[in-house]
């Protein structure tokens, strides 16, 4: 039974045409990596779209796809946001799986070179030194997938694991690399700086491929179906808001990943065109990131497409 306090201050509420405050849902998203398409988690605070679903979310910049399937593992995120090829980390025991593909092809992932380079297209790679972040990761499936595509074979591109960013900008202004693997801001604050430039892009070569999708722990699945509706909502509805509110947008992306305004403006319609706008899973992407996965080292055969993910919360609708 209520206390007779607690029922006056209802009533007291109602007179004044509100109601008792509903407390927010948080939710920690983590992120792999640093990208624009991360920032929708602060574009949607900008934009005052998650509050009205009734989550308070923040966002947590990991150093990669395994940090990240770690932490949804111990529980310390409810929600990640990762590669297309972290999702083979189901298969390794990571009790999370796909619930929303947010990306198709990479366009946001570039090579960018020296700014006296000649290289003007993939062809101009065969023999090239390039820097990546870590052995089996994106970075180094994508060049290995142009190797591939052009009959050179795993060795056809000289790949060099040099780690952070720092280190690979380094190794191309001594000229330790020929190129290196870069998303699009970045590449493109090189260019500001004079250290390096923009050269191409592997969404012009990778075209069934999902290169972010975000991930979902078993126990938020099952206890709470309805926080994974609702995020994913929140999600596209700032996919919305993004697509039309482009210098806003810009200014909340560009101190997200830390560069210039400028470099995330050149960058702005790259994002845009590999966005997902309702998260569904296309099967032939699917299959590429199969394939992705034994020659990634990451499992030693390519797992069922079922394992992968799961399409009960898309396509997302929205209101």
């Amino acid at each position: 039974m209520r206390s007779i306090p607690k029922l006056f201050a209802i009533a007291v509420a109602v007179v004044l045409g509100g109601s008792p405050a509903r407390a927010l849902d948080k939710v920690h998203i983590g992120t792999s990596g640093n990208s624009i398409i991360w920032t929708i988690v602060e574009m949607g605070t900008a934009a005052g779209v998650w509050a009205p679903l009734g989550l308070e979310v923040d966002r947590v910049e990991l150093a990669g796809d395994a940090p990240m399937q770690q932490a949804l593992a111990s529980g310390s995120i409810d929600f990640g946001c990762g590669s297309g090829p972290a999702m083979g980390y189901r298969a390794k025991g990571v009790p999370a799986l796909a619930v929303a593909a947010l990306a198709g092809p990479p366009y946001s992932m570039t090579i960018a070179a020296p700014m006296n380079s000649t290289i003007k297209s993939f062809d101009d790679l065969k023999g090239k030194k390039i820097g990546i972040t870590s052995a089996g990761s994106l970075t180094d499936w994508l060049v290995r997938e142009v190797s591939r595509q052009r009959g050179w074979g795993p060795d056809g591109i000289e790949i060099l694991p040099l780690g952070s960013e720092r280190t690979r900008l380094a190794a191309l202004k001594t000229g330790e690399l020929d190129g290196s693997v870069a998303a699009d801001q970045n590449a493109y604050s090189y260019e500001e700086n004079n250290a390096g430039k923009m050269v191409l892009s592997f969404g012009d070569v990778v075209t069934d491929f999902h290169t972010h999708v975000m991930f979902a722990s078993d126990d938020v699945r099952a206890k709470n179906p309805d926080l994974v509706r609702r995020v994913l909502k929140g999600w596209f509805k700032t996919v919305v808001w993004m697509r039309g509110h482009r210098e806003e947008g810009i200014k909340v992306a560009a101190k997200g990943v830390n560069v210039s305004e400028a470099a995330v403006a050149k960058a702005w319609d790259n994002e845009l065109r590999m966005i997902s706008n309702d998260g569904a899973f296309n099967p032939a992407a699917i299959e590429v990131i199969r394939r992705s996965l034994p020659e990634l080292g990451m499992l030693d055969h390519a797992p069922d497409a079922a394992s992968l993910y799961t399409p009960d919360f898309t396509p997302v609708k929205l209101d």
